[in-house]
């Protein structure tokens, strides 16, 4: 019984662990393997099939459908991440100065999603434009005399920056008023406020992208999706090719090989131990830490009504960027809906549909130190995600009431959101930093390639996944006929919009145009030394 136990046992953590198991024969081989049903695979699915239509592409999800995680629309605010409104993109200087180049830079690889999703559209891959995108003004909007002052040199160096020309700025209560009604009704009329205003801002189904993306690259020869498919493991063999290992969840786990010349990990929150798995040197010293999210959300259609803006304060002092509050706007499957949060959860799970060993059996020797290190150096996010689990629903509807003074209890739900796993990774003087954003790891011969971190996410996946093609395919994107065809797709490819008028302007009036989206023509600066940075 004794020996039957420690057998029991160490398969146990030889599955949890390791994943190790015999190795079926490889059934077939193909040119790229993508791992993951998200739009972060759908988005390099396409691009790839686009560019090379005779390579053969599987695609492997353990869901029963795409989208179910990170990309499902109800997993996160929906937020076409543009820098208009997200005040941690634009961090005030010990001089008192506004550092715009992280907003630039994201406002940029937004662009470059609209050109690519309009690209769409006008190939009919991407369908009914108002399914995914619509329209919906990003608003910052803060009280208290730092505050405010701070908020007005922000819009003051962002008019530096020709993407940023048109955002309104108002401290005067009935302009306000007239764009965020309830945000502003039942408020103390000596409280001092401002905001800002872009009107050209977008709220975004990326699960609606990631269905159609799928639905027409699964319509192509040599393209396969695999749903209910789990890959357990992921070896390298002689000749350079990959062996990827697949449980088939709808056949009772019976596992299956695969041979794949270029293997794409896009598995979210999975993708981490995944890339583990490979062996590449280049993984060494990254971990996870998985942060979770909750909204409070109402579909009252008379509230829903009043309000027309994605909405984002301040985060509070010591919170980390993640954790700024919003109430926004959202168009799910026709329907809209008012969001409110986010307020953080804690889970060792890496996946909503994870196990609570995630976090356990990602750590490897590699990556204790910089955890640790990362761990000291970050206690106020520990403080932070203490105090948020320690909250009742009427400490959430205090915050909520910050934004919507009127805000009734009976028309608000709590609903639970995905789970994104923030990036822990080695760094030289501190040891081990916290990470925030997204970041592509790649094998030195290109073969292999992960997507680690979270926000601004979906937002960039055209961007991030065009940042895959040129490290894991070099000579590929240098020829003439990739070349062509990425400026096809990406009219912009190559080109910084960023105090470009002309360019700014046909790129926005070109995508816009395709997505059903307002276009408001970029003007130049009544200062021309503004144009001239």
């Amino acid at each position: 019984m004794v020996e039957l136990m420690k057998k029991l046992l160490l398969t146990l953590v030889c599955l949890v662990f390791t994943g190790c198991s015999k190795t079926p024969p490889a059934e077939k081989t193909v040119d790229v393997l993508l791992i993951g049903g998200g739009i972060m695979s759908a988005s390099l699915g396409t691009y790839l099939n686009e560019l090379e239509p005779g390579w053969t592409i599987d695609v492997y999800e353990r869901m029963g459908q795409v989208a179910e995680e990170s990309s499902n629309p109800w997993n996160n605010a929906g937020t076409g991440h543009s820098a208009f409104c997200e005040l941690n993109y634009t961090p005030e200087n010990a001089d008192g100065s506004i550092d715009i180049s992280k907003a630039v830079a994201i406002n940029e690889s937004f662009e470059i999603s609209k050109q690519f999703w309009a690209y769409q559209v006008e190939h009919k891959v991407l369908n009914n434009p108002t399914s995914f995108i619509n329209n919906v003004p990003h608003m910052s909007f803060v009280w208290g005399d730092d505050n405010v002052s701070y908020l007005q040199k922000r819009h003051a160096a962002l008019q530096h920056s020709s993407l940023f020309r048109g955002m309104e700025f108002s401290e005067d209560p009935a302009q306000i008023k007239q764009w965020i009604p309830l945000v502003m009704d039942g408020r103390a009329a000596d409280q001092k406020i401002a905001a800002t205003r872009m009107p050209i801002g977008t709220d975004v189904n990326f699960g609606e992208i990631t269905r159609q993306l799928f639905a027409s690259l699964t319509t192509r020869p040599g393209v396969a999706l695999h749903l209910q498919h789990e890959v357990r493991d992921i070896k390298r063999n002689d000749d350079g090719t990959w062996n990827v290992v697949v449980a088939d969840l709808g056949n009772g786990e019976a596992l299956k090989s695969v041979n794949a010349k270029f293997v794409f990990i896009g598995a979210g929150g999975g993708a981490l131990k995944l890339l583990q798995k490979s062996g590449i040197p280049e993984a060494d010293g990254y971990a996870g830490f998985p942060v979770g999210g909750e909204f409070l959300v109402t579909k009252n259609p008379q509230i829903v009504a009043q309000h027309q803006a994605k909405v984002y304060g301040k985060a509070s002092v010591g919170s980390p960027p993640m954790s700024v509050p919003h109430l926004d706007t959202r168009v799910i499957d026709g329907q809209k809906a008012l969001l409110f949060g986010p307020f953080a959860t804690f889970s060792t799970k890496f996946l909503i549909n994870g196990s609570l060993w995630d976090m356990f059996s990602a750590m490897t020797l590699h990556n204790l130190m910089p955890m640790a290190n990362a761990g000291l150096d970050n206690t106020s996010l520990t403080t932070y995600l203490v105090g948020q689990l320690m909250l009742s629903q009427d400490d959430r509807m205090a915050a909520l009431r910050e934004y919507f003074p009127e805000a009734k209890d009976a028309d608000w739900e709590l609903v639970h959101a995905g789970q994104r796993v923030q990036i822990i990774k080695k760094d030289p003087e501190l040891g081990g930093i916290l990470q925030f954003g997204t970041e592509v790891v790649s094998a030195s011969d290109g073969s292999i390639a992960a997507l680690l971190g979270a926000s601004p996410g979906a937002s960039t996946a055209a961007p991030i996944m065009l940042s895959v093609l040129e490290k894991t395919f070099k000579a590929k994107v240098q020829t003439p006929e990739w070349q062509a065809k990425l400026k096809e797709i990406i009219p912009s490819y190559g080109r910084k919009l960023n105090n470009d008028l002309e360019l700014t302007n046909s790129t926005r009036a070109w995508s816009s145009a395709r997505l059903n989206l307002p276009f408001v023509q970029v003007q130049p600066d009544s200062d021309p030394m503004v144009d001239a940075l």
